[in-house]
């Protein structure tokens, strides 16, 4: 065997050491961070008190012509005044409302997993509806407002 070829596989696999090495080092400088869950892994309960907390929540709109679902993000800013924000969960997905001057709204909407949103009004209006479907069938959520607050409306 000549000696260019004993180079080429020599550098090849100084290189390919290297860059394991280097890998390693950035996983270990990184830690839980790439394999941890982040803030720890939360029993039911905790999800429950979370979501039912008013967090500020703004949503990015939808193209509705696209079948686009909105994504919630948190905001820095508190909800508008006399507005009241709550959290609703039903078997096909989370919703959360306030209540203003012009009626309710909804303000940020999610599918549980293995659904979608079927359906949406979401306001400023009377009453607002978003509905999930899955597997499990048709979820409908109907709100309105109720003394400044969002509620839970019965279906017609």
């Amino acid at each position: 065997m000549g000696r260019r070829p004993l180079l080429a596989a020599a550098g090849w696999l100084a290189t390919t050491v290297a860059a394991t090495l280097v890998g390693l080092a950035a996983i270990q400088l990184v830690g839980a961070g790439i394999t941890g869950t982040p803030g720890g892994v939360r029993d039911q309960r905790e999800v429950a008190r979370a979501l039912a907390s008013p967090a500020p929540v703004t949503t990015t709109p939808a193209d509705p012509t696209v079948g686009g679902t909105p994504t919630a993000t948190a905001a820095s800013r508190p909800p508008p005044p006399g507005g009241a924000r709550r959290s609703f969960v039903t078997g096909g997905g989370t919703a959360v409302a306030e209540c203003g001057p012009s009626g309710v709204r909804l303000v940020s909407w999610s599918p549980a997993q293995g659904n979608r949103v079927k359906d949406i009004d979401r306001g400023p209006d009377d009453h607002v509806e978003v509905r999930f479907v899955g597997a499990e069938g048709e979820h409908e959520l109907r709100l309105r407002c109720r003394g400044g607050e969002p509620v839970v409306t019965p279906h017609d």
